[in-house]
């Protein structure tokens, strides 16, 4: 029977010492009893209350990292089902399939266009995570291949390949770099993990049902090997891929069978572009930890890293930017003055508009915890002392040498309380952000 949190509370140091990274010892043993956070990031643990812990603080699924510094990729360490009941930790990593097939010349064109994969979208950057080489032809060449992409991009690196002697001879190249070997099966799995033991590597361990990767999982444990991502073979079928996926992720989070408490990975072979991103998006939430994809045109790459944006953020949470005053083009002393909350999705809409209508201007962002404007104002953390309070903490009066501030046309209602409070001439705005530009232009 899993402790709770008060039974693991007695069995911690009682310090408060935050050296864990938590406020309290308790809050510590709460995280625990989630298996939200690992054992060892309390130093101060005795040796009896550890072994104690020991089963109980292992996450049920095991954090598995890709790479090193920079590239350095995180999967796993998930603890719910669904993303409502607490939030995922660590987004699922996106790479492309690089066959050693191709010219040289062909493969340095699909990197730099991979290089280029990456958006800015409410304040994040989006990019992928991973390339994959994978084998085709004889050994030097594949070996070549991974020299040519480890030199030319800055990701982590998947080595999709069985041949030993072809992945010796590429971990060679990417020693002290991390890489994942995929894969492992029932006939090489030794020589697998003793290169990956050789290199310091991770590995991809395939079987054909979830007893094959209970089988293997075994065998590598007993190796005393555990950095493991699994991999079904679904022979194409997406159907078969989703209840693969789903059943591993139910069986480590609700049966806590350890023997498939690893992350995922899902690689995708579609000739047809857009039915492979459907698929890949269907894997992104239905539970793969990686996903390798062969297309690599930039709106699939950026429809599936907003989805992923979108799924693994916390919901308990709002994204939310700095509030402070933000000034838009080339502004001045008589610039217009825009207010509106730190709600990341609002502000980058109203910053957008801006932009687009070519007027110099402020905007000050309010904080209100990243509420949208009109939560906020139904909350009571947009309103008119709370807008004047932002105006003096950020120097709005010394920025300008008017006295005219623009609200949203939604809160109109506080325009009068608001010009009372803050001295101000108000300004009612457009309600939707796609009118601020003719509105700005005829201020």
């Amino acid at each position: 029977m899993a402790l709770s949190g008060l039974d693991i509370y007695k069995l911690l140091p009682k310090t408060n010492c935050r050296d864990c990274g938590f406020p309290t010892c308790l809050a510590f043993a709460l995280a625990l009893a989630k298996k939200a956070v690992s054992l060892d990031k309390c130093p101060h643990i005795s040796e009896a209350a550890k072994k104690a812990l020991e089963a109980q603080a292992q996450p049920p699924i095991k954090l598995v990292c890709i790479g090193e510094g920079e590239n350095k990729v995180e999967v796993g360490n998930e603890t719910v089902m669904f993303r409502h009941e607490e939030k995922f930790h660590h987004p699922c990593a996106l790479g492309f399939v690089i066959p050693d097939s191709l010219s040289d010349a062909e493969i340095k064109q699909r990197l730099d266009k991979i290089s280029k994969l990456q958006f800015e979208r409410i304040g994040q950057l989006l990019k992928p995570e991973l390339i994959a080489v994978k084998q085709v032809k004889d050994v030097k060449r594949f070996i070549d291949t991974v020299k040519l992409a480890s030199d030319a991009i800055n990701l982590g690196v998947v080595l999709m390949s069985s041949d030993v002697q072809a992945l010796d001879g590429a971990l060679s190249i990417l020693a002290g770099k991390k890489p994942l070997i995929y894969a492992a099966t029932g006939e090489n799995l030794e020589q697998v993990i003793g290169l990956a033991k050789k290199y310091n590597a991770s590995i991809v361990i395939r079987g054909e049902s979830l007893e094959d990767l209970c089988e293997l999982t075994i065998k590598a444990n007993a190796s005393g090997f555990s950095d493991i991502v699994l991999n079904l073979n679904c022979q194409g079928s997406s159907r078969k891929a989703i209840w693969g996926l789903t059943q591993i992720r139910r069986q480590a989070l609700k049966k806590a069978n350890r023997l498939l408490g690893y992350p995922i990975i899902t690689v995708l072979d579609k000739e047809d572009p857009y039915q492979e991103v459907m698929e890949a998006g269907d894997y992104i939430a239905k539970y793969s930890s990686i996903v390798l994809l062969n297309g690599f045109e930039a709106w699939a790459a950026l429809a599936l890293l907003t989805l992923r944006q979108n799924i693994y953020t916390d919901p308990q949470k709002p994204l939310q930017i700095e509030p402070k005053l933000y000034p838009v083009g080339s502004t001045d002393r008589n610039s217009p003055v825009l207010v509106t909350t730190n709600f990341s999705l609002t502000y980058y809409t109203v910053l957008g508009e801006v932009e687009a209508s070519k007027v110099p201007s402020y905007i000050l962002s309010v904080d209100t915890e990243g509420m949208s404007v009109l939560t906020a104002w139904a909350a009571e953390k947009f309103t008119p002392d709370k807008i004047t309070e932002s105006m003096n903490k950020f120097g709005v009066a010394d920025t300008v040498s008017h006295k005219k501030l623009v609200i949203p046309g939604y809160v109109a209602v506080m325009s009068g309380e608001l010009e009372e409070k803050a001295g101000w001439q108000v300004v009612v705005g457009p309600k939707e952000a796609a009118g601020l530009p003719s509105f700005l232009k005829n201020l």
